[in-house]
């Protein structure tokens, strides 16, 4: 059965769909998802399930209704080896359909929002082999189609299958970190948050370059005063700080992001306190604390709980100071610095520099 996936009868169904919407119809496929073996007639009905689904998934506009079509779909996931078999062979081929029929519409509300359904369903499936159909969305125009695309191919399921001993893809997964690369310095918070999900399930060198790229644009947002959401760093940080390999060869490119962005943090709170809003300074504070404990601790090996009562005591005097001891000032390197070997790059003059870069004043 195919699916009804040309530009008029979508726009058709659209302006029709509270009228022709219905409950999709379960019972033969809940007879077949229970049988030891399969025949032609048996996956015929897997088949014509998913069509019929994915056509009702795509017609309807009601929220709550596609989201009970969803739970559908993902429900009558089989583990007997010819039922999921054609389970996605069927999902891959009317997923397929659809996403490419819905591309072809003019630019709206209905194309986007068909697009985001499907690319739920497909994130809810968990499938690797389906994640080829989210790659081919990541650079679509529309910020939520992007969110849910990246969302997809960074979820705990997907990152499981590519990295696996077993049936792992690293020409794949070097493709989607690829792909990110691509789109991460046009990214919101909420898409970089997934990436940095990426980055730390995928480990390829590809994935540590895009959560370099990440921290790139963090640290240059930070030095533009136009950073969104701190909270965000906290979570760059941490997976920076695991980077480092203090037990290793010491990562520098990972090591100076480290410390710059760390350092973009406490300077922020410090030289923002008079203009930041309330809810930036409480994310700059526990970003600051957070990383204290969960990455400094660790990189030198002692509980570190300095800057946590500073800010407690409000003491930017002492933040300063915390700050200097462990990143460097223009007299000394840092702690971190001397225990990793690591600087802050060259100067004009070529002479290697011991601190951070100074973050400028905020705007008036």
């Amino acid at each position: 059965m195919s699916v009804k996936y040309t530009i008029f009868a979508i726009a058709t169904v659209f302006l029709f769909a509270n009228s022709m919407i219905g409950a999709v119809d379960t019972r033969a496929i809940d007879e077949v998802r229970n049988k030891g073996v399969l025949d032609n007639k048996d996956l015929k009905v897997i088949d014509e399930f998913i069509a019929e689904a994915i056509d009702e998934l795509v017609a309807t506009r009601d929220f709550a209704t596609i989201a009970d079509i969803r739970a559908t779909i993902l429900s009558r996931r089989g583990e007997q080896r010819q039922y999921a078999e054609q389970f996605f062979e069927s999902s891959y081929k009317y997923l397929y359909a659809a996403l490419k029929g819905a591309s072809k519409l003019p630019q709206g509300g209905y194309r986007y929002e068909t697009i985001v359904n499907l690319l739920i369903l497909l994130d809810g499936m968990e499938d690797v082999r389906l994640i080829e159909l989210a790659v081919d969305m990541l650079k679509d125009e529309h910020a939520t189609v992007r969110y849910w695309a990246v969302h997809s191919v960074a979820n705990a399921g997907v990152m499981e299958q590519l990295t696996s001993a077993e049936a792992g893809d690293m020409k794949l997964a070097r493709r989607i970190a690829e792909e990110l690369k691509g789109i991460a310095d046009g990214s919101s918070v909420e898409i970089l948050s997934l990436m940095v999900d990426f980055s730390s399930g995928v480990k390829i060198r590809e994935s540590e370059s895009l959560l370099l790229q990440i921290a790139d644009k963090r640290i240059k947002e930070y030095a533009g005063w136009t950073v969104e959401y701190e909270l965000l760093d906290s979570k760059i940080l941490k997976l920076l700080s695991i980077k480092m390999n203090p037990e290793d060869n010491v990562n520098v490119a990972v090591a100076r992001r480290f410390s710059q962005l760390y350092s973009y943090v406490f300077q922020r709170y410090v030289k923002g306190r008079e203009v930041l809003k309330k809810k930036q300074k409480q994310q700059l504070a526990s970003v600051l604390a957070e990383v204290e404990k969960s990455c400094i601790s660790k990189l030198l090996g002692i509980p570190q709980s300095v800057i946590k009562k500073a800010i407690e005591g409000n003491s930017y005097v002492g933040l300063l100071h915390e700050h200097s001891r462990l990143l460097g000032d223009a007299t000394r390197p840092g702690a971190l610095g001397m225990k990793f070997g690591f600087d802050y790059g060259t100067g004009p003059d070529g002479s290697k520099l011991i601190e951070p870069v100074s973050l400028s004043g905020p705007p008036n």
